[in-house]
């Protein structure tokens, strides 16, 4: 960043990690206590939370006494980077891990993220002179490699990750300088890059373009033969097709080389500050596939073409386990580069055993998070969802990637309405309305050929092992069918145990011959089942049982001690069994302690556990699951808000069946750790639950997931969850439970605006809790309805229902939610104009709070009174309200509260005339608003630009 002698403290990444204070060098001591701050930077205001920052730093080599280390390091980097309670940078500790804030200018890093934004923007609105200058400013700061001097596993990995964009933002600066006719500048440079990055085809297309455009045909065309020898002696490859293409080109001398053709692109919509990139990683051992990525390259638009007509959609069918997504994977990895707006991917989950295919709206909203469309801007229903989906994909050119279709009707409201987008689609299905109707190109994915498949065994084993056995490799290939999902299994097995030999292996195929009928083609050698069976033969029968149960269980995936309950076996023996499962690739470790099946390894699971097991002991295994996710998720609820104040508790949860052993779930932080990682699951469990008939667990699970879902703005999924409960609790006639679902659906509806249907909850579940007589249930639905009244600033009639709520609480008690809302009370008074008022509800909320310990709703209640102490002109209690709030705020990592709150600080302080801490509120604020996609950030961005140096009470609005 280069001004270090500015105020304040500021760091730099982009080369050795260094820091200032106020124009001075800081120490920021040990080794691994720059590792840390390391960290922290490259997730600068973002929460990082303990666990992810222990590996981070040790990868697995993780010391006895991480966690006091981690505490040490950051009391360490607070004293070393000087930091007070006035600095605009913090370091502390929030609900989800610890979080470095700084604004954006402070740090090298995110000045260049924002440089390579002004470049995206401005050659968006067709200005390559100005994105050129955004890409020099970002180059000259780099200094070298990311945190040059520092090492761990995570830290190596984000180096290269960042090195990669660099070089990407290099690429595109020097076409921008071809662009505006910088032929000659550039062509050192290029040779200096290419000889440090030869891999770089792109590096060596331009420079021939720089040679040609510079009047040196035979220079260009030479870089093109290196180039040719190169990939050949190196890798054994060809240059790729946009290189071959411009050698052509170059060779015949194409006039339209001579000139940079560029049409300008419109912005409809703003950009995420960072392009998506959700492809998964390329397989290291893919192979072959020339003619298919031959004929899925000739598929695509010319340059000129990319904007004309319709949006190009390719349909790649074929059997399960033949390979579609790992051939799409790896072709959409190189050609990626064609899209410089960003790669979606989504798997559909089409033909997943025992699970539902994913609903385009839930796509849709993954699609639009990934887009960075702000959360209250997103409407409810699908077809509203699609049209905003196309109208940010307008004038933009992204790689989508729909995996995993069910039919043409799944894939439809996922595609652009624009050209200049690829869709790349795989399924079983041949997706004949989708060819037929829609345009898409059909690609079928056939077996792999026999050299193919014989380099796979190669790549998977070793070429020497294979060449010693060549008749039992032609065995493995005829009895596997050349499916690439069977050798995978078969290979496998072969490298986990490098005694056996090949033609063993040969000879275990060829007796094992298993029942997968629909993998059936009528031919034995395509008998996948005997694939599967050579492994799941050799397992030990705990590990074949528990293979076998997990045809039972409903998730995507499933942990360690969820397969223990499933499986009512000890968590150690479990990891132990499921270390086995995974070594025989019948399950996948996708992540530390969470695994997961193909889908034919599942459809494989179903089958076994229907022919061994009874349905008693498969019905069991069930409950055994479904009781440890409700347990478990209950008991995460509860720690989420400790001082819960919904007085509509369920009756408690049934026992739980013999062999349930919940999740131990200590605090906060841990709680909501596991519920992030087991979302997916336990709205499948629900799922689950409701299709066998068990509806207690059904609505039961919603009302423990509900402050999940509400706190991470998942209304959406709160509200199909709420749905599938309220229909659960009808079927069993419990009034109770058809209330609490009707409560549930309601907030979830009010904060999706559709204000009409959370009405008529809100009024079928306060009904019903009158029916039954619950006086603090009636009281809560109140307080609900003046929530969703607060949305729509019907003030006056939520100030009615809050005095109900008020009143009903008295009368019954229930010291929680009377506090909760006498705050209500003040805050409507607040709205209404009646500041003295409001005062003296909240006061009273206030104590009542601080009795009980109760320091979420304190939080609230402190907030409030900020901003009536503001209206009636007492601006340093307001100020001095404020942080108390924040504090609070913090503790439980509300950050919506959080920056809401720093808002108030900051018009208090600027109020008294302290400008310097106004400002650095608001940018807080705006900071936590923008991360969260919410609107509030522009107004808060507007107040920062009206703001200057002498700023008073004028700019209060």
């Amino acid at each position: 960043m280069g001004d270090h002698g500015r105020s304040g403290t500021r760091f730099e990444v982009l080369g050795p990690l260094r820091a200032w204070r106020d124009g001075s060098a800081l120490n920021l001591g040990s080794v691994q206590q720059r590792v840390v701050l390391a960290v922290l930077l490259l997730h600068a205001n973002r929460p990082v939370g303990k666990q992810h920052l222990i590996t981070a730093v040790w990868g697995d080599d993780i010391p006895t006494y991480a966690v006091n280390l981690v505490q040490r390091h950051a009391s360490g980097l607070r004293r070393a980077l000087l930091l007070d309670d006035a600095d605009s940078v913090r370091l502390e500790w929030v609900e989800s891990g610890y979080v470095l804030t700084l604004p954006d200018r402070e740090l090298d890093l995110a000045v260049f993220d924002a440089e390579l934004r002004h470049a995206q923007a401005a050659r968006s609105r067709g200005d390559p002179q100005a994105a050129a200058e955004a890409l020099w400013a970002a180059s000259r700061l780099w200094k070298g490699p990311v945190c040059d001097g520092l090492s761990s596993p995570w830290l190596d990995a984000e180096r290269d990750r960042l090195a990669e964009r660099y070089l990407n933002a290099v690429e595109e600066r020097i076409d921008l300088d071809l662009t505006l006719g910088a032929d000659s500048d550039v062509i050192t440079e290029l040779r200096q890059l290419i000889a440090e990055h030869p891999l770089r085809e792109r590096l060596r297309g331009l420079l021939m373009l720089a040679l040609y455009r510079a009047g040196r045909q035979a220079d260009a065309l030479e870089v093109y033969q290196r180039a040719h020898r190169y990939l050949a002696d190196e890798l054994g490859i060809e240059p790729d097709s946009a290189l071959q293409t411009l050698n052509r080109r170059i060779l015949r001398g194409d006039p339209a080389l001579a000139v940079a053709a560029r049409a300008p692109r419109s912005v409809a919509v703003a950009r995420p500050s960072h392009a998506p990139a959700q492809l998964p990683h390329a397989l290291p051992d893919f192979v072959g596939r020339n003619a298919e990525i031959d004929r899925l390259t000739a598929l695509l638009p010319d340059d000129g073409e990319q904007g004309a007509g319709t949006v190009p959609i390719v349909a790649l069918a074929g059997t399960a386990g033949v390979g579609k997504t790992s051939l799409a994977v790896a072709w959409a990895h190189r050609i990626r580069n064609r899209y410089p707006d960003g790669q979606l991917y989504v798997n559909l989950r089409g033909f997943e055993p025992g699970g539902s295919p994913l609903e385009p709206v839930k796509a849709l909203r993954s699609f639009l998070d990934a887009l960075a469309v702000p959360m209250d801007q997103v409407p409810a229903g699908q077809d509203e969802q699609a049209a905003l989906y196309r109208s940010v994909l307008a004038d933009r050119r992204v790689l989508i990637v729909l995996d995993n279709a069910r039919d043409s009707a799944q894939v439809r409201p996922l595609l652009p309405g624009s050209p200049g987008s690829l869709v790349v689609v795989t399924s079983r299905d041949r997706l004949v309305g989708l060819v037929a109707v829609d345009g898409a190109r059909p690609v079928t994915v056939n077996l792999l050929s026999e050299g193919e498949a014989h380099e796979l065994l190669v790549r998977r084993l070793g070429r020497d092992r294979v060449t010693a056995e060549p008749s039992a490799v032609d065995d493995i290939l005829t009895l596997c069918a050349r499916l690439p999902l069977a050798l995978s299994v078969v290979s496998a097995r072969a490298a986990t145990n490098p005694r056996f030999t090949l033609a063993a292996l040969a000879g275990e195929l060829r007796e094992a011959r298993g029942n997968l009928d629909v993998f059936d083609g009528g031919d034995p050698t395509t008998d996948v089942r005997a694939v599967f069976a050579c492994s799941y033969d050799g397992l030990s029968r705990p590990a074949a049982r528990l293979f076998r149960l997990l045809g039972v269980h409903a998730g995507p995936d499933i942990s360690t001690l969820a397969a223990a309950n499933l499986a009512a076996l000890p968590r150690a023996l479990t990891r132990s069994l499921l270390a086995e499962l995974a070594r025989a690739h019948l399950i996948t470790e996708r992540s530390p302690g969470r695994f997961t099946l193909h889908d034919l390894l599942r459809a494989y699971a179903r089958e076994l556990v229907d022919r061994h097991d009874g349905h008693a002991d498969r019905q069991a295994a069930m409950r055994r699951v479904l009781d440890y996710y409700l347990h478990t998720a209950d008991t995460a609820g509860r720690l989420l808000l400790p001082y819960r104040d919904d007085p509509v508790l369920p009756p408690p949860v049934a026992d739980a069946a013999d062999g349930v052993r919940p999740d131990g779930l200590a605090d906060h932080d841990q709680a909501m750790a596991w519920l992030i990682e087991e979302e997916s699951t336990l709205l499948a469990a629900q799922r689950q639950a409701a299709r066998e008939g068990l509806n207690q667990h059904v609505w039961r699970l919603i009302w423990a997931l509900a402050r999940y879902l509400y706190c991470r703005g998942l209304w959406h999924e709160a509200a199909t969850a709420a749905r599938t409960g309220l229909l659960a609790a009808e079927r069993l006639g419990d009034t109770r439970g058809i209330a609490v679902s009707h409560g549930c659906l309601a907030y979830a509806y009010a904060h999706l605006r559709r204000y009409d249907e959370a009405e008529h909850h809100m009024r079928q579940a306060l009904d019903m809790h009158t029916e039954l007589g619950d006086r603090n249930a009636m009281a809560y639905s109140h307080r609900s309805f003046a929530t969703a009244l607060d949305q729509q600033q019907r003030y006056a009639e939520g100030l009615e229902h809050s005095y109900e709520a008020l009143r009903l609480f008295e009368e019954t008690g229930h010291a929680i939610g009377e506090a909760r809302s006498l705050n209500a009370v003040g805050w409507f008074l607040l709205q209404l104009g009646d500041h003295e008022q409001a005062v003296e509800y909240c006061l009273r909320a206030l104590e009542i709070q601080d009795k009980l310990g109760d320091r979420y709703a304190a939080a609230d209640t402190l907030d409030s009174l900020g901003g009536a102490y503001h209206q009636l002109g007492r601006f340093e209690e307001a100020a001095d309200h404020y942080r108390q709030a924040l504090d609070r705020f913090r503790e439980t990592g509300d950050l919506f509260n959080e920056a809401l709150s720093l808002v108030g600080l900051g018009r208090a302080r600027l109020a008294v005339g302290d400008t310097d801490p106004a400002r650095n509120a608001w940018e807080l604020a705006a900071g936590i608003f923008e991360r969260l996609g919410r609107p509030e950030s522009q107004s808060v961005r507007m107040k920062l630009k009206d703001l200057h140096p002498k700023a008073s009470r004028a700019h209060l609005d």
